[in-house]
């Protein structure tokens, strides 16, 4: 199923079990400003792409995947902006969230860099390691403010 907004224009869903379980939008407008809620590496159908695999404690025993599981949340990110006419030239602000900083940091920069179309993206950017994401097998999650009419020139 594609991002829509069934609820208002305002707000933007998946339709993924986890959105009614937690109770929360994908996307929500305020003014001129789209807050994306932290986005991971699932299809349109709430299919994990690229899960890590997982060891007998259940913790992720291979990050190898981290660039895929990057990749796939800009690209989650992108169609929500683009719901709101929005893109990644909008994102002011993102915050990536990962299990392993090495792995991480092995791949950020040219992922980023296709993701915004940029050698020089002009997003401020945070990276915090946690113990734990939402999925098991997720290496990263990535959260951000837009603000429309952003693009930097």
């Amino acid at each position: 199923m594609a991002a829509s907004r069934p609820i208002s224009k305002k707000t933007a869903y998946w339709g993924v079990p986890w959105e009614e379980n937690y109770g929360y939008p994908q996307a929500r407008q305020v003014g001129n400003d789209i807050y994306i809620s932290g986005q991971f590496n699932h299809d349109e159908d709430g299919n994990l792409v690229a899960p890590a695999p997982l060891n007998s404690e259940g913790k992720p025993s291979d990050f190898s995947t981290m660039g895929e599981q990057m990749s796939k949340a800009y690209d989650n990110i992108s169609k929500l902006l683009a719901l709101y006419g929005a893109s990644l030239d909008d994102v002011v602000e993102e915050t990536l969230y990962v299990l392993d900083m090495d792995a991480a940091f092995a791949v950020v920069g040219n992922v980023r860099k296709a993701a915004f179309g940029s050698e020089h993206p002009q997003c401020a950017s945070n990276i915090i390691g946690v113990s734990r994401l939402a999925q098991r097998s997720q290496l990263i999650e990535i959260a951000c403010k837009a603000v429309m009419g952003a693009r930097a020139d």
